[in-house]
């Protein structure tokens, strides 16, 4: 389902995308360096920083090729002010953040105790996604596998903490079909590896734009905090909860982290590339012990109950069969490790996922990475 490879169109697309990333890290490393020298933005909280994090999940980590097949996400945290400003997403993330400039029942919901001592931090991300049948040489998908999906969306987002817990809510604006480049990226991946490409991209689920919005919440697990461990071992944790409400995702999920290890840093890039995914302080009160490295493990697991999921449900308003049936209830466990020296941090967690469609062969492992730097 690839379709005819075109390297001067893909050579065009390619270029346009790099120079867009390398123009926004560079912009947004830029904005970093002055905020925390104190040029143009006051910074009032000493130990807050900027993050700008790259995530790239592929089920090749699993042996694999086929069902969700590749993800990356390019994710900016800044404290105190957006790095990128619209007036109108930023004023509705802030009145559904549950702090003092929300509404009275997003407050009573998301249950923040002391509003005085809320910190504020802001999220700006580019993502791509894409899914692909197990069949590659044929140019539809066969009967019971997955559609050819790509989804291309970028994202704002408002994040509000205090000692024990955090609330997210992202605002996504993206598109599925050509025009997400997922046929392209793919073929650029598969020519460094030396893979075969895909023959069934022209069969691709057609344009259609997306718009989605995510809530998600962290709650700390105090009673870690007095385990006494072994070799200095440290050890900490927190349950989350969130809706996402779109016409791309629909879900409610519910999941939780332990993280044990030395010198746990107390900003945390998130594991896997969820549709939060950011690295930021995770609470309020947390404390830099001064330590320049970190090494820690990463166990989780996470359940969700999808309402609509248009990589296999297809798009709302276009025609276009997928042929397939989802699943309504997924769940996923993941384990993985995390290393930080200096302003860096890389981790590696692999997922297990149920099926998500009723005729897909067998659950799904796929690999994800993060890369940190902090500024």
């Amino acid at each position: 389902m690839f379709g005819h490879f075109n390297p001067k169109k893909f050579q065009g697309n390619l270029t346009l995308i790099l120079v867009c990333i390398l123009s926004t890290a560079s912009t947004l490393a830029l904005f970093a360096d002055n905020h925390v020298s104190g040029e143009g933005v006051l910074n009032t909280q000493e130990e807050q920083h900027s993050y700008l994090t790259f995530y790239y999940e592929n089920d090749l980590f699993n042996g694999e090729d086929a069902n969700y097949t590749s993800g990356g996400r390019l994710s900016y945290i800044t404290p105190g002010q957006p790095a990128v400003d619209i007036a109108f997403i930023q004023h509705t993330l802030d009145f559904l953040s549950g702090g003092e400039d929300s509404s009275e029942l997003m407050k009573s919901i998301w249950g923040l105790n002391h509003l005085s001592e809320v910190e504020y931090s802001y999220g700006f991300a580019l993502t791509q996604l894409m899914y692909t049948p197990v069949e590659f040489e044929t140019p539809t998908p066969p009967p019971g596998e997955r559609p050819y999906v790509g989804w291309l969306g970028v994202s704002f987002s408002i994040h509000a903490r205090d000692r024990r817990t955090l609330n997210s809510v992202e605002i996504s604006i993206g598109t599925v079909g050509p025009d997400a480049f997922a046929e392209d990226t793919q073929d650029y991946i598969h020519d460094i590896i030396g893979e075969d490409k895909f023959q069934g991209w022209d069969s691709q689920m057609p344009n259609e734009p997306t718009l989605n919005i995510v809530f998600n919440q962290k709650r700390r697990w105090h009673l870690l905090e007095d385990a006494n461990l072994p070799m200095n071992l440290e050890i900490d944790g927190f349950h989350e909860a969130g809706v996402s409400l779109g016409n791309f995702l629909t879900d409610i999920h519910v999941g939780g982290l332990i993280r044990i290890g030395w010198n746990l840093p107390v900003e945390f890039s998130d594991a896997r590339l969820t549709q939060t995914a950011h690295t930021q302080r995770l609470f309020s009160n947390g404390e830099s012990g001064g330590e320049r490295w970190s090494g820690y493990a990463i166990l989780g697991a996470r359940g969700s109950a999808v309402f609509h999921d248009i990589t296999i449900d297809g798009p709302v308003f276009r025609s276009y069969d997928t042929n397939i049936k989802r699943e309504p209830l997924i769940g996923e466990a993941y384990i993985g490790f995390g290393v930080r020296r200096g302003n860096w941090e890389f981790g590696y967690v692999h997922t297990y996922r149920s099926k998500q469609f009723e005729s897909q062969g067998d659950p799904q492992g796929f690999g994800s990475v993060a890369i940190r730097k902090q500024f």
